[in-house]
């Protein structure tokens, strides 16, 4: 079997299939589909976007995962400056269902309705978490990737839960106002928590000019190599079954590029993360 390594390495540079584009407007639902350009019966996540990102700007991640042979779709809804966190969730499983209810591409691709996930970033990573809770159609993995506080909070569905799940967190997470990936990892018994070393939260859209404006960091592609070889590597063991990427799945194993953790980081009180801030 290949070292966890050169299955890393071989997962930051993009896949096998040719890659196909779609536009979920067809069916009723704004927003992107990436697919592999054919394949019966293929696995599939649905992708939300953060607070104020479009859907486009997560392109090149959801292109390297149709290139694995994932088929990938990300509503492009809720971009207000207050979406819900509710209603982009529900867009969330609307996705879904088109996936797997559409042939899509030239009809030569389907989706396995028993190989589904959803995912997101930021304020979208919360509201996967409430897509898995609350959808009709179940999937069979989550992920969280340096997900954000959403009122309600992201924790109270986390805490029923029964869905393996993955929460991708920065090092600086714990104390960080705005991040709720510790919260959630201590209320979601099936997650496992990741802490990707030297990642940027905000760095994953690609082309995020209105970051400059908020004084947020932009794009940062460190952040999102490391993120799409590990995201591509969890789906790949929950969805296709692959023994080969098990390890990405294993929460007693370190993955490359990430902190090791001998037990999750302690909760840390509102009042302790205004006082990092203020450091």
């Amino acid at each position: 079997m290949a070292s966890i390594k050169r299955l890393y390495t071989a997962l930051t540079r993009p896949g096998p299939h040719r890659v196909l584009r779609g536009d979920l407007a067809y069916a009723g639902l704004a927003g992107v589909v990436y697919t592999p350009a054919s394949g019966y019966r293929l696995p599939a996540v649905t992708f939300g976007h953060d607070w104020l990102t479009r859907a486009d700007s997560y392109a090149g991640l959801l292109e390297h995962l149709a290139s694995w042979g994932i088929v990938a779709a990300a509503p492009d809804t809720g971009r207000g400056v207050a979406p819900s966190v509710l209603d982009s969730a529900a867009d969330l499983g609307r996705a879904l269902e088109i996936a797997t209810e559409i042939r899509l591409g030239p009809g030569r691709i389907s989706v396995d309705r028993n190989r589904l996930a959803v995912a997101g970033h930021g304020f979208g990573g919360s509201a996967a978490v409430f897509a898995a809770a609350r959808s009709p159609v179940k999937p069979k993995a989550v992920a969280a990737i340096f997900p954000t506080v959403t009122v309600p909070p992201a924790e109270q569905p986390a805490a029923t839960l029964e869905a393996p799940g993955v929460i991708f967190s920065s090092v600086g997470d714990p104390n960080a106002l705005r991040s709720n990936a510790v919260e959630l990892a201590h209320a979601w018994p099936a997650a496992t928590l990741r802490v990707i070393s030297k990642a940027s939260p905000t760095g994953l859209p690609q082309g995020r000019w209105l970051t400059g404006f908020f004084g947020l960091p932009g794009s940062d592609r460190r952040t999102q190599r490391r993120v799409r070889a590990l995201l591509t590597g969890y789906l790949l063991a929950q969805l296709v079954g692959n023994k080969a990427y098990r390890e990405f799945a294993d929460p007693g194993v370190r993955l490359p590029r990430t902190e090791a953790l001998e037990a999750l980081p302690e909760l840390a009180s509102p009042e302790q993360k205004i006082a990092a801030l203020l450091k």
